[in-house]
């Protein structure tokens, strides 16, 4: 109880309309302690880090938090992300988003940034619906499943968005449960490492609306599910596909070493300033 006061008194803004407005049984709170601890875990001050977000549940995150912060335009965190990085290359620069902030809207600019391998962490925390704006499919929502602009159910498929990150080129790409918060803290801490594009996939319930519409239960049900439907990484690579049919592997799914955007970048700016090699 001591060190989770310490990290309360530490890290959040005790002026910025507490108790958060999260619904009951939303995973962002268990994301946003993941989030703290492993930004404390690596002894970082509070002016190394920039926080930035989208519009959407998650987009509030930044409001709760002492650290430099942004809460930018739907769909466009990632762009400025990049700017601020692009700038002040010496900050550890952290995106939060949630499924239909980063993959509708701002589908092309989360291809791009892992394209690019932009030095970035972002954590993108996927309950399968639009859950601030009234419970709207989203490019995650299932096939099959109902939102309420899908009452007859969703005939589109599901959006992948762990596996679309390491195919568009992200040098780090995890995925964990908001149920497996050691996993959680651990991933979080190693995207924000991790030299280049960073991605966590957070699978988080939305009792209020995903879970409602779809009659999945309560909170705890959700998170139930979480915990007998996953399987680690090293555990999946042993079972034969048909063995893995419906469940979530979690774990570090991607980790390279590739060229980083801004320092290729400022390569090119040196040329052109004429201190470097030739063009």
């Amino acid at each position: 109880m001591r060190e989770i006061t310490r990290l309360i008194h530490k890290y959040l803004r005790h002026d910025k309309k507490f108790p958060h407005i999260w619904c009951p049984g939303c995973g962002n709170g268990i994301v946003l302690g993941s989030l703290i601890r492993a930004v404390d875990k690596m002894g970082l001050s509070k002016d190394e880090v920039v926080l930035v977000s989208g519009i959407g549940c998650s987009g509030r995150m930044p409001v709760y938090v002492d650290f430099n912060t942004l809460h930018t335009t739907h769909g466009r965190a990632l762009a400025f992300a990049t700017g601020i990085k692009l700038v002040k290359p010496q900050l550890k620069v952290i995106v939060v988003m949630g499924d239909g902030d980063a993959l509708a809207i701002g589908g092309n600019h989360f291809i791009h940034a892992a394209r690019r391998n932009v030095d970035l962490a972002a954590i993108i925390i996927n309950n399968h619906i639009y859950g601030m704006t009234g419970g709207q499919f989203s490019p995650t929502t299932p096939y099959g499943m109902r939102a309420t602009t899908a009452p007859y159910r969703n005939i589109e498929h599901e959006l992948k968005i762990a596996e679309l990150a390491a195919t568009a080129g992200a040098a780090f790409v995890g995925r964990s449960t908001v149920y497996h918060v050691k996993l959680l803290d651990n991933l979080i801490e190693r995207a924000i490492e991790k030299k280049g594009f960073g991605v966590v996939e957070v699978m988080s319930p939305c009792p209020v609306q995903y879970g409602r519409l779809n009659r999945l239960g309560d909170a705890v049900k959700m998170m139930e599910w979480q915990r007998d439907n996953t399987i680690s990484v090293e555990k999946a690579k042993e079972l034969p596909p048909e063995e893995l049919e419906g469940k979530l592997v979690i774990g570090v799914l991607v980790e390279r070493d590739l060229p980083i955007y801004q320092e290729e970048y400022e390569k090119i700016v040196e040329r052109a300033r004429g201190s470097g090699a030739a063009l």
